[in-house]
């Protein structure tokens, strides 16, 4: 890593207060791996455009692989692993196991935090809605289609959930 600077941040992730010293040029996805063995938060391209390390930082999608750890000072990180209670997955986990929308399973981590984002805003998306926001996120397995069904069902689930 380039650079000697070290800062002290104080982020919530997955709902747990950490602090942590980290240096300057750390990303996100260093700090969530390295640091605190998130491992659901994955790397590929490193340049913003493959989608597998989506997390949500104050609710909104970013790319970890490019965002700064040092930016998530006071901020809320959510990964893959904070959406499950306990054992039980969260609907969205929970459909895409029931439609096989996962082979190899790199990529899941990433459509799932989009797809948390949008249903997030938009609890009733078409199916091209679905396809548009997706988009960004890439897969080599499963040829979308069972992802954007795991999706809709989901959104399903959620709007029937007490």
């Amino acid at each position: 890593m380039i650079g000697t600077d070290v800062v002290e941040i104080a982020p919530v992730i997955n709902d747990r207060q950490v602090l942590l010293s980290v240096p300057v040029r750390m990303t996100l996805a260093e700090m969530l791996r390295d640091r605190l063995d998130l491992f659901g938060v994955k790397l590929s391209c490193e340049m913003q455009v493959c989608g597998v390390c989506t997390v949500l930082v104050d609710g909104q999608p970013v790319s970890s692989c490019t965002y700064l750890a040092a930016d998530a000072d006071g901020r809320r990180v959510s990964t893959i692993e904070g959406l499950a209670e306990g054992e039980q997955l969260h609907p969205l986990q929970q459909a895409f196991v029931d439609h096989f929308a996962l082979q190899c399973g790199f990529c899941t981590p990433g459509f799932i935090m989009m797809a948390k984002h949008l249903l997030d805003r938009s609890p009733d998306p078409t199916r091209d809605e679905v396809v548009e926001y997706l988009d960004g996120n890439l897969c080599r397995c499963t040829g979308y289609a069972p992802i954007i069904d795991a999706v809709l069902d989901a959104a399903g689930r959620l709007r029937t959930e007490p």
